[in-house]
């Protein structure tokens, strides 16, 4: 099988853990089973088939470097469970516009400094031969995420969106990509098993088992710069609607809710802890309440789930599909333009990788 050339928009915690799991796992056997993998071998598609030869970031401290340097620089804060050897891709500066929130500009080392000058994506994009660009920009980056999309049909390739803005799930940028023949999938990525997944499952549970949800809540902290990032509310608006609908979608009826990050805790790092709560009505109006707590290494928690992505939309891209990844975009984000249950989203996936279904 020919290579998976792959861009990265953001090389913080997400993409650094991305890197080193491709690294980790090159060398695995195809009998083997990979721990938050669908598949070691997706319809002829290694791990070690993923090549990176972009990437794109505003840090001075990132930019300029390799990109096996670059992902261990600070504020990166992940555990690093892998030695990444030079990539020979330089990072190169992207325009800041909202992907750095203006309490933010010292967390990603730009106060008191000039921005580095920005390429042309695009451009860049079509010299790398990028197959696709993951867009992993802090959340709130409305502008920028555009700003990426755009320069992704520009240079012909696909766009995996990451972050919860929505392009994946509007139609207008589903438009643009189906007029463009280029596939799509997003949006908000989710955790191998992280709050959401845990929450739509237990949520399901009740429901099958005939419990009437009466009210839910989900809180998050965390010590990374995505958690920092989120202590303006300003830049939550899509992150919360993303993580509600994801739960809330799966029952028949409205009920009050909460969900989203709580508080930025700088010692937990790239930790993350999640309290979820539900109450239930169960036979005779009897009350249940549920508690529950996870904590998890935030970062490589979705990367397993992004190296099917990757391979998912290289098929994508194989087959000539344009527009929405449907039934991938339901297994692993949180915001797809179809919501279906996890357990239906699998089978999807799985029919999508024999080519029983389209997208």
């Amino acid at each position: 099988m020919e290579l998976i050339k792959v861009a990265v928009a953001g090389v913080g915690n997400c993409a650094s853990s991305l890197i080193q799991g491709v690294e980790y796992y090159k060398d695995v056997k195809d009998t083997d089973r990979v721990p938050g993998l669908m598949h070691t071998v997706f319809q002829g598609y290694r791990v070690r088939d993923i090549e990176f030869v972009a990437a794109f970031d505003v840090d001075p401290r990132k930019v300029g470097k390799d990109l096996s340097e670059a992902i261990f620089s600070s504020p990166n804060c992940t555990t690093k469970f892998s030695d990444v050897p030079p990539l020979n891709v330089k990072v190169q500066p992207g325009e800041v516009l909202d992907g750095v929130a203006p309490h933010m500009r010292n967390a990603f080392g730009l106060e008191g400094v000039n921005s580095p000058q920005p390429v042309d994506v695009a451009e860049a994009l079509k010299e790398a031969g990028a197959d696709m660009l993951i867009n992993y920009m802090p959340v709130g980056s409305r502008k920028a995420t555009r700003y990426y999309a755009e320069a992704a049909l520009k240079a012909g390739c696909a766009f995996v969106n990451a972050i919860p803005e929505f392009i994946t799930s509007d139609t207008g940028w589903v438009k643009r990509f189906e007029e463009a023949g280029l596939p799509v999938a997003g949006d908000d990525v989710k955790s191998q098993v992280g709050a959401t997944i845990v929450h739509r499952a237990l949520v399901d549970l009740f429901k099958d088992r005939g419990v009437e949800v009466e009210e839910t809540y989900q809180l998050n902290i965390g010590g990374n710069t995505d958690f920092q990032n989120m202590t303006v509310e300003d830049r939550l608006t899509s992150k919360r609607i993303s993580k509600t609908e994801a739960v809330t979608s799966l029952l028949p009826y409205k009920i009050p809710v909460r969900i989203g990050p709580s508080d930025y805790v700088p010692f937990l790092n790239d930790r993350k802890v999640c309290y979820i709560k539900i109450r239930g009505k169960k036979f005779g109006g009897v009350h249940l309440d549920l508690d529950v707590k996870l904590a998890v290494e935030d970062s490589p928690n979705s990367a397993g789930v992004m190296i099917d992505v990757i391979r998912a939309v290289k098929l994508a891209l194989d087959r000539g599909v344009k527009g929405p990844l449907t039934s991938i975009s339901s297994y692993a984000f949180k915001h797809p333009p179809v919501m279906v249950s996890d357990c239906v989203a699998k089978e999807l996936v799985e029919s999508f990788i024999q080519g029983e279904r389209e997208r």
